[in-house]
């Protein structure tokens, strides 16, 4: 198995659906001082509202609708994102529920802590794994990848 260690300071992402959002920035807003300490990420609108009620530096990508699920996945992909806090509304439908589960879908392939709720990301910060370094153990897909190239060839 893959290791990729993650460092004392994390990059952390936070993504909000809109009925979630107000959820999202108390919890920000309740956990400033943990959070100050790492590199924050957001989703568009997300981010706006984070850096502005919370004066905390936030590195934004696009709204979700517009990509930025997708920007985040391929971050989470490339090793770049330690930590997904994902406050998503299961009872309403988004135009970009696709990406939405490609996005939840990628961080557990790439086995990334990832929070969907108020309870959970409480847990997360408060773990003693929260404030140190962390090897993520990835399951090596390669065999799997060859397989598959073997079934096209002649």
């Amino acid at each position: 198995m893959a290791r990729v260690r993650m460092q004392n300071v994390k990059n952390i992402v936070l993504i909000a659906h809109d009925s979630r959002k107000k959820d999202l920035l108390e919890w920000v807003e309740y956990n400033r001082d943990v959070l100050k300490e790492h590199h924050l990420f957001a989703t568009g609108t997300t981010g706006a509202l984070l850096a502005k009620r919370t004066e905390l530096a936030v590195t934004r990508f696009k709204s979700g609708p517009l990509g930025g699920d997708q920007q985040v996945g391929a971050q989470i992909s490339e090793g770049v994102l330690d930590i997904l806090i994902f406050f998503w509304d299961p009872l309403e439908p988004q135009p970009h529920d696709p990406d939405v589960k490609a996005l939840l879908r990628i961080a557990v392939l790439y086995n990334l802590p990832t929070a969907c709720n108020r309870a959970t990301a409480d847990f997360l910060v408060a773990s003693p794994l929260f404030h140190g370094q962390y090897d993520r153990l990835l399951e090596d897909f390669s065999a799997t990848r060859d397989e598959f190239v073997r079934g096209f060839e002649p």
